[in-house]
């Protein structure tokens, strides 16, 4: 599917908190905490440039 690990980490946890379009902002500080803290235990920076780049 050409997805990265990190790709499939921030897409799972924003499916868990039900972060979607249709619903109120979330800061993507909040997204990087919740990816880092429970899937994702490198730095941050990683997920910071895969969630711009999906954008």
């Amino acid at each position: 599917d050409g997805l990265k690990p990190v790709h499939r980490r921030i897409l799972y946890a924003m499916h868990e908190r039900a972060w979607r379009h249709d619903r109120p902002f979330v800061k993507s500080a909040k997204v990087v905490g919740e990816v880092i803290g429970n899937y994702h235990p490198h730095g941050d920076s990683a997920a910071y440039d895969t969630m711009v780049r999906m954008a």
